[in-house]
C-alpha cells in the first residue's frame, strides 16, 4: 500500500488526502514554454510587427519626384462629357409604385439643379396574352388566356454635364423600387469632326 501510495503522490500515513503535482508532469510544462518562446516570435509575431511597423513619412519629408501630379492637381484637365437631353423609361406593373418613384427622381434632379423637362405615362397598358389549351392534349374548344400589363412612363432632363449625371443616375438606380425596370437613353454633344468643318471658321 505504501508503495501505490509513494507513486500517487500520497503521504505514507493514508490520513492524509493531499495529492502533490507530479515532477514528470512540471517539467514536461516548463519544456513546452520554453519551446514556445523560441517558437512563436519567428513564426507568430514577425507578420503583425512588420504590418504595424510599417511608417509614411511626412508629406514635407517626402522627395518632391514622388508625389503624383493627381494630388498636386498638376495633371491635365479633361472636359468633362456634355449630354443635350437623358431620356428615363420606366416599365413596371403598379401604375401608382412608377408614379411614385417618377415624382422622387424629379425631386432628386431638382435638388442637383437639373433641368427637368417633359415626363408623361402611356394611357394604356401594353398586353402581352398567351392561350393554351385547357388540356393538354385534348378540348381544343376549351382554353385558358394568360395576361400581362406593362406599364410605361418616360421622363426628360436637359443639359447635363458627365459627372451629374452619374451622380444622379448611381442615385436613382440605388432607391429604384422592386417590379420597375429603367432604361436610359443619353443624347451627347460631341465636336464636329475636322474634316467637316470649313475652312474660314
Amino acid at each position: 500500500m505504501h508503495a501505490a501510495g509513494d507513486k500517487l503522490g500520497l503521504s505514507p500515513t493514508g490520513t492524509e488526502a493531499r495529492i502533490d503535482f507530479p515532477l514528470a508532469a512540471l517539467q514536461i510544462f516548463v519544456q513546452f514554454s520554453q519551446l514556445y518562446q523560441r517558437l512563436a516570435p519567428t513564426t507568430l509575431w514577425t507578420t503583425s510587427t512588420r504590418l504595424c511597423s510599417t511608417q509614411v513619412a511626412p508629406l514635407a519629408a517626402q522627395p518632391q519626384s514622388n508625389i503624383s501630379p493627381v494630388a498636386t492637381g498638376g495633371s491635365a484637365d479633361v472636359p468633362d462629357n456634355l449630354y443635350s437631353r437623358v431620356e428615363l423609361q420606366m416599365k413596371g406593373i403598379d401604375p401608382e409604385v412608377m408614379k411614385s418613384y417618377a415624382y422622387f427622381a424629379k425631386t432628386a434632379a431638382e435638388h442637383l439643379d437639373i433641368e427637368v423637362g417633359k415626363h408623361w405615362a402611356l394611357r394604356k397598358a401594353v398586353k402581352d396574352r398567351l392561350t393554351l389549351l385547357k388540356s393538354v392534349h385534348i378540348y381544343k374548344h376549351h382554353r385558358v388566356q394568360y395576361e400581362v400589363r406593362n406599364y410605361y412612363r418616360f421622363m426628360h432632363f436637359h443639359k447635363l454635364t458627365g459627372s451629374t449625371l452619374d451622380t444622379f443616375l448611381e442615385y436613382i438606380e440605388r432607391n429604384l423600387p422592386e417590379g420597375v425596370a429603367l432604361k436610359v437613353t443619353k443624347v451627347e454633344l460631341q465636336e464636329l469632326p475636322e474634316h467637316l468643318k470649313s475652312e474660314g471658321v
